[in-house]
């Protein structure tokens, strides 16, 4: 079978493939790129694997004028720069050691040896420069056309190498999975049997991959699956995803934002849990408050902003499993638009100090009580 598209035909890609194969070496595309060509996704970046050694790219890139970086020596990986194009150049590995975290591996000529030391069998396929694609577990192709997400080998074995395959796991099917067929029930056991092991991954690593899974255009079947498997208590205390589904139904069609999402699911010690920036932990804070405490859309819109406003609206309606009332987007943003039409200037005939800052708010609240119709005249005639 041969897989085509615009990241393999450019002259940048077929150029890194020439520089490895004019020396002799065997180069062929790896992982997400061969997978999203098959299965019709975007392809953003370019992998290659090779038996070559890391000195030996460097060497072969130094010498054909390319810029060289040893991003991952340790790991066999160096990557080569053709313009503004960075492709990462990796040598085919084994696992010596493992620890559940981080691998210790040798330098492989086999490229199954390679294959074998990947997550699942839809990231263990390799393409040549034509576009023909190897297959060496021989299971890959299949289960990526079938969009069947399955560890490689024992899926036990996968996940002790790393328990951030866990959520890996979760997170590809939230991705690239069928949601109608359903999780790989061995894949599915092995996560629930070692989900105590995401509690020695670092908060961080977690953070990231529970946001890349929320971000999914319909994250419900996998984060559902997450819940009665256990994994997702062992990774978010406290969070219930029931009502991830009537979310993504009322956010029809918009772009995912996994701030809106884990409003919804709620948890415990967020900016602990999932090493939240401050910006972040900020918002996610509005947002829960905002989404509890419901409000007018004008008012929110004003007060949050048409971005959170918006979060906050949807997220509110999928808890309490009702839609947002109409015309609420129009509400949103003329609130988001819309000055305070009262200024301090025109209080500081009478007031001053700590007294004229109470009067605004004052002000501000029966304006936004009135849902922002009363004019300049009308508030600063109120008494």
């Amino acid at each position: 079978m041969k897989i085509t598209g615009d990241w393999l035909t450019r002259a940048e890609s077929q150029q890194v493939f020439h520089l490895l194969e004019a020396a002799g070496h065997q180069a062929l595309a790896v992982g997400g790129c061969v997978r999203n060509a098959l299965i019709g996704a975007p392809v953003a970046d370019v992998d290659i694997s090779t038996d070559a050694h890391p000195d030996r790219v460097i060497g072969l890139a130094r010498a054909a004028g390319l810029r060289a970086v040893p991003t991952g020596i340790d790991h066999g990986t160096v990557t080569v720069i053709i313009g503004d194009e960075p492709y990462e150049i990796t040598t085919w590995r084994r696992d010596v050691e493992t620890d559940g975290r981080r691998a210790v591996v040798a330098f492989s000529d086999r490229i199954e040896d390679d294959a074998m030391r990947r997550d699942f069998t839809m990231n263990a396929l390799y393409a040549r420069a034509d576009g023909t694609v190897t297959d060496p577990l021989g299971t890959g192709l299949a289960d990526a056309l079938a969009r069947h997400i399955r560890f490689v080998g024992a899926a036990e074995a996968r996940i002790r190498e790393d328990y951030l395959r866990i959520l890996r796991f979760f997170r590809f099917y939230a991705w690239y999975g069928d949601p109608d067929e359903g999780p790989d029930p061995d894949s599915l056991g092995a996560c629930a049997a070692l989900a105590d092991g995401i509690g020695t991954l670092s908060r961080e690593r977690v953070g990231a991959e529970l946001k890349k899974l929320l971000a999914a255009p319909d994250p419900a079947p996998a984060l559902a699956a997450m819940q009665a498997a256990g994994v997702l208590a062992a990774t978010l205390p406290g969070a219930d995803a029931r009502q991830i589904a009537v979310l993504v139904h009322f956010e029809a069609g918009r772009t995912p934002r996994w701030t809106r999402r884990l409003a919804v699911m709620g948890g415990e010690s967020l900016p602990e849990t999932l090493r939240l920036s401050r910006a972040e932990s900020a918002e996610i804070t509005r947002l829960r408050d905002a989404t509890l405490e419901g409000g007018a859309p004008a008012r929110l819109g004003h007060v949050l902003g048409s971005e959170t406003a918006t979060d906050a609206i949807l997220a509110r309606a999928a808890l309490i499993e009702s839609p947002p009332p109409p015309g609420w987007e129009d509400a949103v943003a003329r609130g988001a638009a819309a000055p305070f039409p009262v200024t301090a200037a025109d209080l500081m005939t009478d007031y001053s100090g700590p007294a004229l800052g109470r009067r605004l708010a004052v002000l501000k609240e029966a304006w936004l009580a009135s849902d922002l119709t009363l004019g300049r005249d009308a508030l600063l005639a109120l008494p």
